[in-house]
C-alpha cells in the first residue's frame, strides 16, 4: 500500500500550531527562548527537505523505491521486500515526553507502506500525557526571560548611573576611569541589543515568525552580534591595560588609549562587517540567527579568542603581584595599592567568559537548560557586577562623592544661614573661616570662590 500523500506544509504547520500552544507560557506571551529552540528544528526541518529533494531529483532508481520526503523525514531509496526504521524526528522532543522512539516503513513492489506504528503524533509519542512537561517547559522558559529582564534592567541602571558619575566629576578623568566607562558603554549596548531583538524578532506569536527576515530583524541581529562581541574586546581591554600598567613602566597612556579604542570598537566592527557580507551573500534566509552555520565562527572564533588571550593576561598580572608583594622593595605603604589591584582582578574571573569557552564547543542543544541560564540570566548580572566593582566599591569614587556632598551641604547652611544675618564682610569671612573645606588649603572670606579654584588647581584623584 502507497502511503496518503499529505499536502506541502500541512505537517509543518500543524507542528508550528502545536508548539505555539504547548510552549507558549500563560498570559499568551513566547519567549525568544522558546522561538529559537521551535524555529532551530523547524528550519532544520527545511533543511533536510532540500537535501532529500535534491537527492531524489538525483537519484533514477528504477526497482523497489526511491527516495521519498514525507514533510518530516527522509527515507533513503530501498529494494522491495525491506523495512526501513528511522528515529523519530527531533522536533518531537519538544512535544513529547517519551524520547528514543522510531517510525518504520516497509518497502513493497507498489512502493512505500503507511508510516508504523502509526502516525507521527502516535508513534512518536505525542498525546495529552506531555502536558504536564509541556507545562514545566513553558514555566522554565517564563522563569528565565523574567530572570534576564531583571538582571539586563538592574545592569542598565547601575551602568547608567556609574558612567554619569565617572565622567560628571572631574577630579576621575583619567585613563583607567575612561577605559571603565568605555567597558559600561559596551555593557549597556549589550543590554539594550538584547531587549531590541526581543521586540524585533518576537514580538507576536504568528505562525511565520521563523521565516520573517525583514531589514529591521536582521538590523538587529546585527547589532546584537556587534554589541555582544564589543564587549568581550572591552573586557579584554581591561586585562590589557592592567599588564601594560604593572610591566611596563612608562608608558603613553594617551597613545596606548587610542589603540585601546581600536580593539575595543574597531575589532568587533570589522568581524561583524565580514560576517554581515557572508551572511548576505551565502546564507541569506530567515533572521540571520542560525547558530549551527559555519559562518558562526566569524562570530564565535574572535570571542573565544579574546577569552583566551584575557584567562593568559589574568595569569600574567597575578605572576606579576605576586612577584611585587614578595619584593623586598615594597614596603607597607606601596603594598597596598598592589593588593587593592590583585583583589578587582581577583574579581574578573567571572567576567572572563568562562562559561562562553565552555558552551562554545557544545552542540546546539546539548544541556540546553544549562546553557541557557549560564548565558542569559548569570550573563545579564554581569553588567551589575562591573558597576559595582569598578565604580560604586572605588574608593575614589566614594571619597569624591563623600567631598560634594560636603559642599553641596555646606552651601545649603551657608545659603539659609545668609538669610537671617546682616551681610557684613565680617561676617561672612568667619562664618567661611570656620568650615570644614578650609582645611584643604584654602584661606579668605571668599572660601566658595577659591574652594572652586583650589579643585581645578589640585591633583586628581585618579592616577
Amino acid at each position: 500500500m502507497r502511503p496518503t500523500s499529505s499536502p506541502p506544509a500541512r505537517w509543518l504547520c500543524v507542528l508550528a500550531s502545536a508548539l505555539a500552544c504547548t510552549l507558549g507560557p500563560a498570559g499568551g506571551q513566547a519567549t525568544s527562548l522558546q522561538w529559537e529552540e521551535e524555529c532551530y528544528h523547524l528550519r532544520m526541518i527545511e533543511v533536510q527537505r532540500k537535501k532529500c529533494l535534491e537527492e531524489a531529483r538525483l537519484e533514477n532508481d528504477t526497482a523497489g523505491c526511491s527516495k521519498m520526503w514525507d514533510n518530516l523525514t527522509c527515507w533513503p531509496a530501498t529494494p522491495p521486500g525491506q523495512v526501513v526504521v528511522l528515529a523519530c524526528p527531533l522536533i518531537f522532543n519538544l512535544l513529547s515526553s517519551t524520547q528514543g522512539l522510531n517510525v518504520s516503513r516497509g518497502c513493497t513492489a507498489e512502493g512505500w507502506t503507511h508510516l508504523e506504528p502509526g502516525p507521527y503524533p502516535v508513534a512518536c509519542g505525542w498525546d495529552d500525557k506531555a502536558s504536564d512537561l509541556d507545562q514545566q517547559r513553558s514555566m522554565f522558559y517564563s522563569s528565565v526571560k523574567t530572570g534576564y529582564t531583571i538582571g539586563y534592567s538592574l545592569s542598565l541602571a547601575a551602568l547608567l548611573i556609574a558612567t554619569a558619575i565617572l565622567s560628571l566629576f572631574r577630579k576621575l578623568h583619567c585613563a583607567r576611569n575612561y577605559i571603565h566607562v568605555h567597558l559600561f558603554i559596551s555593557f549597556i549596548l549589550r543590554a539594550a541589543s538584547v531587549f531590541i531583538k526581543d521586540l524585533t524578532l518576537f514580538d507576536s506569536e504568528e505562525l511565520d515568525h521563523c521565516t520573517k527576515g525583514s531589514v529591521s530583524c536582521k538590523t538587529a541581529m546585527v547589532l546584537f552580534q556587534y554589541c555582544v562581541m564589543a564587549n568581550f574586546f572591552w573586557l579584554l581591554v581591561e586585562g590589557l591595560y592592567l599588564h601594560t600598567l604593572l610591566a611596563v613602566s612608562f608608558f603613553s597612556e594617551r597613545k596606548y588609549f587610542w589603540g585601546y579604542i581600536l580593539i575595543g570598537w574597531g575589532v568587533p566592527s570589522t568581524f561583524t562587517i565580514v560576517w554581515t557580507v557572508i551572511t548576505i551573500h551565502f546564507e541569506d534566509f530567515g533572521c540571520w540567527d542560525t547558530i549551527n552555520s559555519s559562518f558562526w565562527w566569524i562570530i564565535k572564533a574572535p570571542i573565544l579568542t579574546s577569552i583566551l588571550v584575557n584567562f593568559i593576561l589574568f595569569i600574567l598580572i597575578i605572576r606579576i603581584l605576586v612577584q611585587k608583594l614578595r619584593s623586598p622593595d615594597v614596603g607597607k605603604s606601596d603594598s597596598s595599592p598592589y593588593s587593592r589591584l590583585a583583589k578587582s582582578t581577583l574579581l574578573l574571573i567571572p567576567l572572563f567568559g568562562v562559561h562562553y569557552f565552555v558552551f562554545a564547543f557544545f552542540p546546539h542543544n546539548f544541556k540546553a537548560e544549562v546553557k541557557m541560564v549560564f548565558e542569559l540570566v548569570v550573563g545579564s548580572f554581569q553588567g551589575f557586577v562591573v558597576a559595582i566593582l569598578y565604580c560604586f566599591l572605588n574608593g575614589e569614587v566614594q571619597a569624591e562623592l563623600r567631598r560634594k556632598w560636603r559642599r553641596w551641604h555646606l552651601k545649603g547652611i551657608l545659603g539659609s544661614s545668609l538669610k537671617y544675618q546682616h551681610p557684613s564682610g565680617g561676617s561672612n569671612g568667619a562664618t567661611c573661616s570656620t568650615q570644614e573645606p578650609a582645611q584643604e588649603g584654602h584661606r579668605g572670606s571668599s572660601a566658595p570662590c577659591r574652594w572652586e579654584r583650589g579643585e581645578r588647581r589640585g591633583q586628581r584623584s585618579c592616577s
